[in-house]
Parts: C-alpha cells; structure tokens; sequence
C-alpha cells in the first residue's frame, strides 16, 4: 500500500548502479532546483521506491544490472504512483534504436553519458513543471 501519494517536497527519483553518478545527478538538482533526490542502486529498490511514492520526474540508467533498465521503465509505467511520472533515460548508448526503443516504451527524454549539467536539470524541471504536480520548482 502506497505510504504517500503526494509531497509538499519537490522529489525525483535517480536510479543508477553507479553511486557517483546518483550522487551527481542528486547534488545538480537538488542546488539548482531544490528538489529532494530519492537514489536508487537496484532495480528492485527503485520498483520499491516507486511503488511507495510519487515524484514529480524519474532519471533512469538504461545499464542496470537484474531486469535491466529498459524492463525497469515498463514496470515504472505500471506503478499507479507513477504510470505518468516523466522519465528520463540516461546512458552511454547513443544508438538511435536504442533511444527510439525507450521513447515508445514512454521514456519522455533521453541524455547520453557523459551528462550535462543544464541540459539535465532543464529537462527535468520542464518535464515535472509540465507533469503539473509542482508548477513551480525553483530555478
């Protein structure tokens, strides 16, 4: 059962197996848009997390070991706390079917590796600005 559905928290959730990255990822939004970061390691603490909470975007690594990230999102579209949660698939393959491939899967955005800070932290605040949940994070 889901413990909250809503935040007065601006919250993403950031799912990478490498901690540096999470952590990246985590400082970037949290200064420029401040917004709460949820990290996860593992496919199965970011299906936990996102069956437990709703967050106004998700970042997702493609290269995730388990079920693997493309898996990772299907299920992510399942979750009724965030069947509609903006995700945004980051990744070191650049393959235009592998992007393809994540965007009809509902991927809304997609940033190859190595990742740039504003273009980062602009999609995630136009895409969870656009979501409605927090009309107006921070800049």
């Amino acid at each position: 059962m889901p413990r909250e559905e809503r935040s007065a928290r601006h919250r993403v959730l950031i799912i990478d197996d490498e901690e540096s990255t999470r952590l990246l990822l985590a400082r970037y939004l949290s200064k420029d848009l401040k917004i709460e970061a949820q990290l996860a390691g593992t496919c199965e603490q970011a299906l936990r997390l996102a069956g437990d909470h709703a967050y106004d975007a998700i970042l997702l690594d493609l290269l995730m070991p388990g079920i693997g990230g493309f898996e990772l999102l299907q299920e992510i579209r399942r979750t009724p706390l965030n069947a509609a949660t903006p995700v945004v698939i980051i990744s070191v393959v650049s393959e235009r079917e592998t992007i393809e491939r994540c965007m009809a899967a509902g991927a809304n955005a997609y940033h190859v590796k190595p990742l740039r800070r504003a273009e980062i932290v602009a999609t995630v605040k136009s895409l969870a600005e656009s979501h409605g949940r927090h009309p107006h994070l921070q800049r």
